[in-house]
Order: C-alpha cells, then sequence, then structure tokens
C-alpha cells in the first residue's frame, strides 16, 4: 500500500459551492462579517456538502481510537503504563469527560481499540474485535510495529471511516484513548517539521512533573534519531515511531477526506496523524477542523504547518476527543445560520423619469 496514492483520491471541497454560498452570505439579514469566524464554518461546510443552502449536521459521531505505548515504561506520563483499557472502561461507562459530553449533545461515541495492552476479555468484543497487536514497542529502542501491522493498522482506519461513511455519518469528532500517545505524536511532528525534541515535548494529557519532561524529552530525542532515516515512507514512519492507534487514525483521516466526511481534531495525537496525512495527500486538510487549543507545542507547530486554526482556546487538556467535542455546537451553530436566517430581498433601484 502506498499513501501516496490518497493524493490522487482527494479532492478539495467544491469551490463553486462554496462561492455559491459566500454569495448567500451577503444576502442574509445579518451583515456580513458580524456572525466573525461563524460565517467562515457555515461556507466551509457547504463546500464540504456539496449544498446551498447548507444542511443541519444530524448525524455526527465521535469516533476514538485507543492503543498503548511501550514508551510509557520509562514513566513518561502521568498514567501507569498499559493502563489505556482504563480509560476506555470509564467512556463506555459514561464516566469519562467525552461520555458526559456526548451525552448531553446526543451524539453517540464509537471506540476501537487498534493497540491496547490488556486482555480483550476486559472490555467488549465489538470494541477489541479488530486489534492490530497488544501494545506498541518502545519506540526510543524499537519500531512502534512491523510493517505488516502498520499496514495493517492503515486499513483498520480505511474501514472505520467507510464503515462511518455508509451509515450515515456528517461529521466525525476524532480522537485517541492512550497512555504514552502524546510521545510518538510529538516525535512524528519533530520529525515532519525539523525540529528538536525539546521544542515539541509537553506535559500530556495527564500532566507531569519536570523530571519526567526530561525523560520524555531524552525519549523523542532518541526516537527522532531513528524516524529521520526513513521520512520518505510514511508507513515506515508510523511503523517505527507510531503505534497502530495513530496509524488507524492517519488511514482514518485520509479516507473520510476521500469520502469527503468533515472530521474536527482534538489534541497533539490527532494533528500527528493529520500531519503525516498531510505529507501524504496534500489536500487532504481542507476536510478538518482543529477543534481546539491544547497546550501542547507539538499540536501548535503541526496546525501551523497545516494552516489550520483552532477553533477553542479553553485550556482543556484532558484530551479524549473532549476539546473537540467542545467545539461541534459552534459548528452546528454555523450550519443553522447559514440554513436559517432569512435573506433580505432585493430592493429595485428607482427609475429616473424620462425627459420629454
Amino acid at each position: 500500500m502506498n499513501l501516496d496514492d490518497f493524493s490522487d483520491l482527494i479532492e478539495r471541497p467544491d469551490g463553486g459551492i462554496r462561492r455559491d454560498a459566500e454569495e448567500r452570505r451577503e444576502r442574509l439579514s445579518v451583515r456580513p462579517g458580524a456572525l466573525g469566524r461563524l460565517d467562515e464554518l457555515g461556507e466551509w461546510l457547504s463546500a464540504a456538502q456539496g449544498a446551498v443552502p447548507v444542511r443541519p449536521l444530524e448525524s455526527p459521531k465521535v469516533v476514538l481510537f485507543a492503543g498503548d505505548h511501550g514508551v510509557a515504561s520509562l514513566d513518561v506520563s502521568g498514567r501507569a503504563a498499559g493502563t489505556a483499557y482504563e480509560l476506555v472502561r470509564a467512556v463506555l461507562d459514561g464516566a469519562s469527560p467525552v461520555a458526559v459530553l456526548a451525552r448531553a449533545q446526543q451524539v453517540p461515541v464509537r471506540v476501537v481499540d487498534a493497540g491496547l495492552d490488556c486482555d480483550p476479555e476486559l472490555l467488549p468484543a465489538e470494541v477489541t474485535r479488530r486489534r492490530v497487536r497488544r501494545g506498541a514497542g518502545r519506540i526510543d529502542i524499537e519500531d512502534a510495529l512491523t510493517v505488516e501491522e502498520a499496514r495493517a493498522a492503515l486499513e483498520l482506519g480505511i474501514a472505520v471511516a467507510d464503515e462511518e461513511a455508509d451509515s450515515g455519518t456528517d461529521l466525525v469528532v476524532l480522537g485517541d484513548l492512550s497512555v504514552g500517545g502524546t510521545t510518538p505524536a510529538s516525535t512524528l511532528i519533530a520529525a515532519l517539521c525539523g525540529t528538536d525534541a525539546s521544542v515539541v515535548t509537553g506535559r500530556g494529557g495527564a500532566g507531569i512533573d519536570d523530571l519526567a519532561w526530561m525523560r520524555k524529552c531524552a525519549a523523542i530525542r532518541d526516537a527522532l534519531r531513528r524516524a529521520r532515516p526513513v521520512l520518505g515512507d510514511q508507513l515506515e514512519l508510523l511503523a517505527t515511531v507510531g503505534g497502530a492507534d495513530l496509524t488507524a487514525m492517519t488511514g482514518f483521516l485520509l479516507q473520510a477526506s476521500v469520502r469527503r466526511m468533515p472530521v474536527i481534531l482534538d489534541g497533539v495525537v490527532g494533528a500527528a496523524c493529520a500531519l503525516v496525512a498531510q505529507r501524504a495527500a496534500f489536500r487532504a486538510p481542507d476536510w478538518w477542523l482543529a477543534g481546539q487549543v491544547s497546550g501542547e507545542p507539538a499540536q501548535a507547530k503541526a496546525l501551523d504547518r497545516m494552516a489550520l486554526n483552532p477553533l477553542l482556546d479553553h485550556g482543556v487538556t484532558v484530551g479524549e476527543g473532549t476539546g473537540a467535542l467542545l467545539a461541534l455546537p459552534l459548528v452546528r451553530a454555523a450550519a443553522a445560520l447559514a440554513a436559517e436566517l432569512p435573506e433580505v430581498a432585493e430592493t429595485s433601484a428607482p427609475v429616473a423619469d424620462e425627459v420629454g
């Protein structure tokens, strides 16, 4: 499988439709500019749907890819290595922030186990049945996946995107449930942006102290040495310093763009996958929104590289798709305003009297 093939498969949202949406906006009862960025969002969504006026978002869904990362054994995370299944369990039990918000917004949540390091019996079969492997390798000293496993993870993400598009999902809030996931994500971003480990190392969703930050920075530095020789091959890069969850998310983002299904990105893990996907298909980011600023320096660098401007900056660092889900009401509001505000009737200019 060649990721570069996606470049020929992905088209940008319809530019002609967007111009029609912009012209319609000029005719609405509220003056242009008065709704700020909501105007831009409504026009973007109209182009993505290929419809003027834009249709309401009726079937959004939260999709979360789950996995454990071997590098967490270096105490670079605020959570113990191999405990990502606890995050999954909290979502399934309705006890996590993203689950609470999804319930409040009446948005279904789908969890996909791409690489959890736990016995499958601990979770429902519909979550674990397509797991690629148990956990990911310690990327500072070994590959996260084999190339064959990376290909399987990519195909998993593609299949999930197809399933969502086929079922009528009209927008996806994309997130991850991982322990140690911000370390490979930061490594990918540093490698693709050509920066040093210290520039991209953050505190992670669970928060870490200064000593843990130093360990994380060292792990990213060592992983970067392993990543740079394979920068020319995105699949090999994901196998070397990614993980099954990150690779599946990359496949999901690419195929969602092929299927013209908009996606709201959450934090640094999603931003890293998006950056890899952009390298494979430069038009793909036109189908994505950045939901929020997570506070991770690597996320800021990746979003800047993709020219994606986050919708929210509320200091939400919990991850798990929470910040992106907080942005969904804003997108829905933009769609509703663009669709339902009345147009102002054109008034004819007075006709001058004829001179006899």
